[in-house]
């Protein structure tokens, strides 16, 4: 595996496998890799002739009082993670490699829909700093193809609108939420949870199951419903942020008459946030 810090020697050496017809594929992440990210890897490498992973901790996508400080940071050991399943690049720049001029001057890049519910209305700004940094790291890749986990299913949706609003050559991909067995979705950030709270964590996930399961019975309340699963999650020890049913495509707020849906959820453990989603297609 190749290992680049600066933009233009990884362009350098992708122009090199471009010259050559390769399809190029992209992940990009945060680091502090788990299963769930080299499986992103794998499914890229299964439609890609080589792939870049990326290793950013964006500091435009954190806010005020967010974990930026103590986001875990282990290069080392993702690169390690990164060699064992055969990715072709690694790109870890540094802040100033990706925000030359700081990031109060930094053109940004907004997603006026989708952005301030859900996530965006705990997060302000948080999807900015995402849309921002994932064009920076399209216009430097220039990949084929970008791969992202469904499990963060807000911000999937947000790039493919930005994609699509741009115009940009990038064929987005998901990839399936990858979870403990108590169902429990990998993250990075299940690392902040304490031992005595890990036990009931997957709470989030019964509950979102639970709302869907309700709509596949014939339920259509879907703010009761929604109401419903933030009082187990209470009654389980944890603080609710949102649930929701929504429309998979706009993330709206589920019509009636909506056959695909999407059932998206967050709470808080005492160290960390945690989010997840359920999908079910009606009439199927």
């Amino acid at each position: 595996m190749q290992v680049f810090h600066q933009i233009q020697s990884l362009r350098r050496a992708l122009e090199d496998e471009r010259r050559k017809g390769k399809r190029i594929g992209l992940v990009p992440t945060m680091g502090n890799l788990h299963d769930a990210h080299l499986a992103l890897v794998k499914q890229a490498q299964a439609t890609c002739d080589c792939v870049v992973t990326s290793i950013f901790v964006n500091p435009l996508q954190f806010g005020l009082n967010e974990d930026w400080d103590k986001y875990p940071r282990t290069l080392e050991a993702d690169t390690v993670k990164l060699e064992g399943v055969d990715c072709d690049y690694l790109f870890c720049p540094d802040e100033t490699e990706i925000y030359p001029n700081g990031m109060a001057e930094q053109t940004r890049v907004v997603v006026p829909s989708m952005t301030d519910v859900l996530c965006g209305a705990s997060r302000p700004g948080h999807f900015e700093g995402v849309t921002t940094v994932v064009s920076k790291l399209f216009n430097i890749v220039q990949p084929d193809e970008a791969v992202f986990g469904a499990k963060d299913f807000q911000q999937l949706a947000v790039i493919r609108r930005m994609v699509e609003d741009l115009c940009m050559p990038v064929v987005i991909r998901a990839g399936e939420v990858v979870r403990e067995a108590d169902g429990l979705a990998l993250s990075s950030r299940n690392s902040f949870i304490g031992d005595d709270e890990r036990p009931g964590v997957s709470q989030l996930y019964r509950s979102l199951c639970w709302v869907r399961d309700q709509i596949l019975d014939g339920r259509r309340d879907f703010v009761t419903l929604a109401d419903a699963a933030k009082e187990q999650i209470r009654a389980a020890g944890f603080k609710p942020d949102y649930v929701s049913v929504c429309n998979s495509h706009t993330l709206d707020l589920a019509a009636h008459d909506d056959a695909e849906l999407t059932v998206l959820g967050a709470m808080y453990t005492r160290g960390a946030r945690l989010i997840d989603n359920v999908s079910l297609v009606l009439g199927a």
